[in-house]
C-alpha cells in the first residue's frame, strides 16, 4: 500500500471513528423522529478530503448498526449520508454549499425510513420538517462552524501526502 493510500485509509477511519463516538455519546437525541445528530456536522469534511466520503458513510453505517438495528435504517439511513457526502465532495469548490446535499438527502430519505422501519405514525411532511430541523442545526449550523474552524488548519489536518 502506498503512503498516499495509507493516509487516505487512516483519515477515513478516523472520521468514521469520530462519527460513531459522537453519535453514540449523544444517542438519546441521535435516533428517532426528532433527531439531532451532532456527528452529522462531519458531513462537511468532503470539502477538505475525499477520504471523508467513505469515512462518514462507514461511521454512519456502524452507528446505525450499533444504535438502531433496523435493517431499513441501517441501509437507507447510511445511503442518505453517502449520497450527501458524495454530492458535498462534488460541490467542494463552493464552501458554503457543501452542507446542502446532506441536508436534502436526509430530509428526503430519512422520513420514509422512520415511517416504514419504525412505523412512525406521523405524516411524511411532518417527519421531513422535524428531520430537516435537526439536519439544518447539525450540518448548516455546527457543520459550517466546524468548516470555518478547520479551514485554517487544512494543510496540517488534511494533508494529501504522508510525512
Amino acid at each position: 500500500m502506498s503512503s498516499k493510500a495509507a493516509l487516505f485509509t487512516v483519515q477515513g477511519a478516523l472520521i468514521a471513528a469520530i462519527y460513531v463516538v459522537l453519535t453514540l455519546a449523544f444517542a438519546p437525541v441521535a435516533f428517532g423522529p426528532i433527531q439531532f445528530r451532532i456527528s452529522e456536522a462531519l458531513v462537511i469534511l468532503p470539502y477538505f478530503t475525499p477520504a471523508a466520503v467513505p469515512g462518514v458513510f462507514v461511521g454512519c453505517l456502524l452507528s446505525n448498526i450499533l444504535g438502531s438495528g433496523m435493517m431499513l435504517d441501517i441501509v437507507f439511513g447510511s445511503l442518505a449520508t453517502l449520497i450527501g457526502a458524495v454530492l458535498s465532495y462534488l460541490l467542494r469548490r463552493h464552501k458554503f454549499l457543501v452542507c446542502v446535499p446532506p441536508i436534502l438527502s436526509n430530509v428526503l430519505i430519512i422520513p420514509w425510513v422512520l415511517r416504514y422501519a419504525y412505523g412512525a405514525p406521523e405524516m411524511i411532511p411532518y417527519l421531513m420538517f422535524t428531520v430537516g430541523i435537526g439536519e439544518v442545526l447539525a450540518i448548516g449550523g455546527l457543520g459550517n462552524i466546524l468548516l470555518l474552524a478547520l479551514e485554517k488548519y487544512r494543510g496540517v489536518i488534511f494533508r494529501t501526502n504522508a510525512a
